[in-house]
């Protein structure tokens, strides 16, 4: 319909049969105007509502919206949306299943609706005997096997800490078990199917090799290193007991608009405590810039990653702001940090200081990106953005005339382990690795591109 017009109403009747439910009825509603209809069971107000719906229509009369006659025009065509008085807009299911049915129409997996149903419900505040019981015993067993895998994966790591030590290799645990500890209070609260670690590139090699002795698979052959190829990160698998660990550092996380000072990072890191030992983690300030570009990159997609800066920041209340916006100044993040602290309280209500909600607010080029990221979220498990969507996604990340168009190109021809020519991993010939990166993107995003 466009801009909000105002509503008339011109002698409006709707008679069922002799039961006349509105008698001629005249009205004018100014745009903006809040108006409230008031009166006794079976006056007409519910059928004066379903009218300009389009859920019903008049016996005569005439509903305008602006200069526009609507009386025959389709309900999905009139811009109008009708709220029920109950909650529960399919009398016979559950609240539950009312909040899950749009999805289900859409096709999104049934452990997806499950999450996403629970954390609208803690959200809205409804009351806990809302879920089926059924459901609830559902998320009991998925959180006991949540228990078992977190145990397991602290376990491996905590071994492989004190390999790390023990070989004087530095190594900082990033998200997992210490985001979980440091956003919700518990390692278990936050389901993580790999390890992260922060290791310095002058270690990388020595940190393969006490990888390949702790019994893992890498991904990225010692040639390759020695190489000096860089990949996306280093991944090494278990195949006994099928994990994953990923390193990470300054030359890897390539989605830092400027290098990550990984020194500095070093130098602040703090000890997390959970299992009766203590990791060595990221500030929670520096946590919180990385997690808001780890959203960034993958165009916040999964509803968690918002969950986690909310449940950060709602957790951590002696957070130093100024540390977050010099570190996001230095990394060239500001927009991408304020498009994170954004749909944290606009989406789940995390509490900003009033300082920082103004200046998270100022920021036109986030509240663009958080408008189109809360448009594809509730499709985004299932269908991803194209190629074109991506690329101008990365460059409102950036925002600035120049510096937005050079940090698109420079992910755009910063080839990774994908863009490798099988059996040259130890080929000291980049050109051609960043040949083909621009025709792997294409052929990898361009078949689902819907712009």
């Amino acid at each position: 319909m466009g801009e909000a017009a105002g509503i008339t109403l011109e002698r409006l009747h709707k008679q069922f049969g002799e039961f006349i439910a509105v008698n001629d009825l005249d009205l004018d509603i100014r745009p903006g105007e809040f108006v409230s209809l008031l009166g006794p069971s079976g006056c007409g107000k519910t059928t004066t509502l379903r009218m300009l719906a389009g859920l019903e229509f008049p016996t005569r009369g005439t509903i305008r919206f602006g200069e526009r006659v609507v009386n025959d025009l389709a309900p999905a065509k009139r811009n109008i949306a009708m709220v029920f008085q109950s909650y529960a807009l399919y009398p016979h299911m559950t609240v539950a299943e009312n909040i899950a049915y749009p999805l289900k129409k859409r096709g999104v997996p049934k452990a997806a609706r499950l999450t996403r149903v629970v954390a609208v419900a803690r959200l809205l505040q409804l009351d806990h005997d809302f879920v089926p019981p059924a459901t609830r015993q559902a998320l009991v067993e998925r959180q006991r096997m949540q228990i078992v895998v977190t145990l397991r994966m602290n376990a491996e790591l905590f071994r492989l800490l004190d390999r790390f030590e023990a070989a004087d290799i530095g190594a900082l645990v990033v998200k997992g078990p210490v985001l979980a500890v440091q956003a919700y209070g518990d390692s278990a609260m936050r389901s993580y199917g790999d390890l992260d670690l922060l290791v310095c590139q002058r270690d990388i090699r020595r940190a393969t090799e006490l990888m390949i002795a702790a019994g893992y698979l890498a991904a990225v052959p010692l040639r390759a290193i020695d190489a000096g190829k860089i990949p996306g990160q280093y991944l090494f698998s278990n195949p006994d007991s099928k994990l994953l660990v990923e390193l990470h550092n300054d030359f890897t996380l390539r989605y830092f608009p400027h290098r990550l000072p990984i020194e500095e990072f070093f130098a602040r890191k703090i000890r997390v405590r959970f299992d009766a030992h203590g990791a060595p983690a990221l500030s929670v300030e520096d946590e919180l810039v990385l997690i808001c570009i780890h959203g960034a990159k993958h165009f916040w997609e999964r509803l968690m990653w918002i969950a986690d800066v909310a449940a950060l920041v709602s957790r951590q209340s002696t957070i130093d702001w100024e540390r977050v916006a010099e570190l996001t100044h230095a990394v060239g993040a500001e927009c991408m940090l304020h498009t994170g602290l954004r749909l944290a309280a606009d989406l789940l209500h995390a509490p900003l200081p009033n300082k920082i909600s103004t200046r998270v607010r100022a920021d036109l080029a986030a509240a663009r990106l958080v408008e189109g990221i809360i448009s594809w979220l509730p499709a985004a498990s299932y269908q991803h953005p194209g190629l074109f969507e991506r690329a101008a996604f990365r460059l409102r990340m950036r925002g600035a005339l120049i510096s937005a168009p050079a940090y698109l190109f420079r992910l755009l021809l910063s080839p990774t382990e994908e863009d490798w020519q099988e059996g040259s991993e130890d080929s000291h010939h980049r050109f051609l690795d960043v040949i083909r990166r621009p025709f792997r993107l294409a052929r990898k995003y361009g078949r689902s591109n819907k712009s």
